[in-house]
């Protein structure tokens, strides 16, 4: 049978069928599977999912880093070190002080008890507290209008073994170590963005070069480049928001499954998303179908100046 020779048809008028034919030109170009519909489909949804961890960690180490400056900010921390005789003697005039000063709300004296808790990670159990030559710790919660300077020059003449701990040295570092965090989260979300960016234009050149007979076809009855990529854009834009989609859900589901508070620390509990913050996940489908579009569309218009 002799095959149709493509000058006799009417071209314009088999172009205006196609484009009036059921799915349209992206349906009929666009191969709907295939490695490049799996590429697409499987980059979008690993990309998000990593993309939602990433803007969990930036957000936590955020958290974190406000709560323990607020935190470690309310307190101060008052060593008495003195002879066992002079010992009592001292805590009281520290107290005495204490009551005295301005910012001062609340005062405490840490028990035996509990600093040979805070001893046994590193002497083990059963501490002799009593015969160590631990100092007297006292606890004090401040406000704003708190001065640890004036309070030390106080305690020089009140009580001369007892230092003034307003955790200046242990807050900084901590505050810096979240700083650092929330900058690797965002760095790593700008990085997965990038990528996944990148393994969509891949596939969309695959497509492009694998239709290439197709796209001349294409162009012989009518149709424009700028029309023909419009096609792929279509397809590739779907097929990254529903893998970012598949993805974003899987990660947040895994985001509910982590442990509350009362069963970790407060370190691992700050991972999670916490109130409003749920809500940032749900734009990671529509960036990730922005992100298909304009880097489908930048290949397709690319390798269609190429194909000719």
């Amino acid at each position: 049978m002799k095959k149709p020779d493509l000058k006799s048809l009417d071209l314009a008028a088999l172009w205006r069928s196609l484009m009036r034919s059921d799915g349209g030109i992206a349906d009929r170009v666009v191969p709907p599977t295939g490695f490049t519909a799996q590429l697409t489909l499987f980059s979008a949804a690993a990309m998000a999912f990593l993309a939602v961890f990433a803007l969990a960690l930036a957000l936590a180490t955020g958290r974190l880093a406000e709560r323990w400056s607020e935190s470690l900010a309310q307190t101060v921390t008052i060593r008495v070190s003195a002879p066992a005789a002079e010992m009592e003697q001292q805590t009281s005039a520290v107290l005495n002080v204490l009551k005295s000063t301005p910012g001062v709300t609340a005062t405490a004296v840490v028990s035996d008890e509990e600093v040979e808790k805070l001893l046994e990670p590193w002497f083990g159990p059963d501490v002799p507290v009593d015969a160590l030559p631990v100092p007297k710790l006292i606890e004090v919660t401040q406000t704003a209008d708190f001065d640890s300077e004036a309070l030390q020059l106080r305690l020089q003449a009140e009580a001369p073994g007892a230092v003034v701990d307003d955790h200046t040295r242990w807050r900084q570092p901590l505050v810096s170590a979240a700083g650092r965090l929330k900058l690797l989260g965002i760095f790593s979300l700008l990085l997965i963005v990038a990528t996944s960016g990148a393994m969509i234009t891949l596939a969309a050149k695959a497509a492009l070069a694998a239709n290439g007979q197709v796209i001349r076809v294409l162009r012989q009855i009518g149709a424009r480049d700028i029309t023909i990529a419009t096609a792929f854009v279509r397809r590739f834009t779907r097929r990254a928001a529903t893998g970012a989609a598949i993805g974003t859900a899987v990660a947040m589901l895994a985001m509910l499954l982590l442990p509350g508070m009362d069963q970790a620390g407060s370190f691992l509990t700050g991972l999670g998303f916490q109130g409003w913050s749920w809500l940032l996940p749900l734009l990671i489908p529509v960036i990730w179908a922005g992100i298909g579009f304009l880097a489908t569309r930048w290949a397709a218009l690319k390798i269609l100046r190429e194909v000719r």
